[in-house]
């Protein structure tokens, strides 16, 4: 299979590096196209206003990988990679190991998840892979399930194109006490703003969130509430395996807006 490899964190990352090396060793043609510094939490934010440049790297990577180093977002090294890059389009576009999780609605900030909806907005099935800690190194039980999952799609390919949110408890393999379809949850931040003086005396403000306890969604319908959410799973050390879309039209309001009655606006 043809992968195509970003990430948030960087080309210097040991995240991307454990995943394109192993899935390269495993027989895939497998290309990386990474922002050339961490860029975590760009959501998917693009480059308009400044040339975006890649660097072809040959020092980090097997040789077998082929690595390009962007001076965008991880939005930007996909579309890039897409429409400028690489000679052929890829199977899959895969995005990460991140170091750090992805949950609930940390995605919509998150530069690892955009890489991987890049690909679906292109019609490429796509996977984003986090490691549930900022602490831990060991990336080998997600790089296993990740060369699992590549192998499993390509005996039974996906039924149509979609993004899914892969997150691996920081725990050695043997403790991983399975894989837990999830839905997305919800997390919530008490954001702090410590404000500071710089040493022309101007002020500046530092975001320092601190996480709150998931809160249950109330949207109507709701999702079923006997699949677990994916913040729910990974204290249970379950792999999260969470299809995602782009689509965030909140359907159940389409009902209701129609009784704000417009009907006398316009001609």
């Amino acid at each position: 299979m043809k992968l195509l490899i970003s990430n948030d964190d960087g080309i210097f990352a040991q995240g991307i590096r454990s995943l394109a090396n192993t899935l390269a060793a495993a027989g895939h043609d497998v290309s990386v196209v990474c922002p050339d510094r961490e860029r975590s939490a760009t959501g998917h934010g693009l480059t308009l206003h400044q040339p975006i440049r890649a660097e072809i790297v040959d020092s980090i990577f097997d040789p077998k990988v082929k690595a390009w180093a962007c001076s965008g977002t991880p939005a930007d090294c996909i579309k890039l990679a897409l429409w400028a890059l690489l000679e052929k389009r890829p199977d899959f576009v895969l995005s990460g190991i991140n170091h750090g999780p992805n949950l609930g609605t940390d995605i919509l900030y998150s530069g690892t998840v955009s890489a991987a909806m890049e690909g679906i907005i292109e019609g490429i099935p796509s996977i984003a892979f986090s490691l549930a800690s900022y602490t831990s190194r060991d990336f080998q039980a997600g790089v296993n399930f990740a060369q699992k999952l590549v192998a499993n799609l390509i005996e039974k390919p996906m039924a149509e194109p979609m993004l899914l949110n892969v997150n691996i408890p920081a725990v050695q393999q043997a403790e991983i006490a399975g894989v837990a379809i999830a839905r997305q949850g919800i997390r919530r931040y008490f954001d702090i703003f410590q404000k500071r003086v710089d040493p022309r005396g101007k002020s500046y403000y530092w975001l320092a969130g601190e996480l709150l306890e998931e809160v249950e969604e109330t949207t109507e319908p709701p999702l079923p509430h006997d699949i677990p959410t994916d913040v729910q799973a990974i204290r249970q050390n379950y792999i999260t395996l969470t299809p995602l879309q782009y689509n965030l039209t909140y359907a159940a309001a389409l009902h209701h807006l129609p009784e704000w009655k417009f009907e006398s606006f316009g001609n």
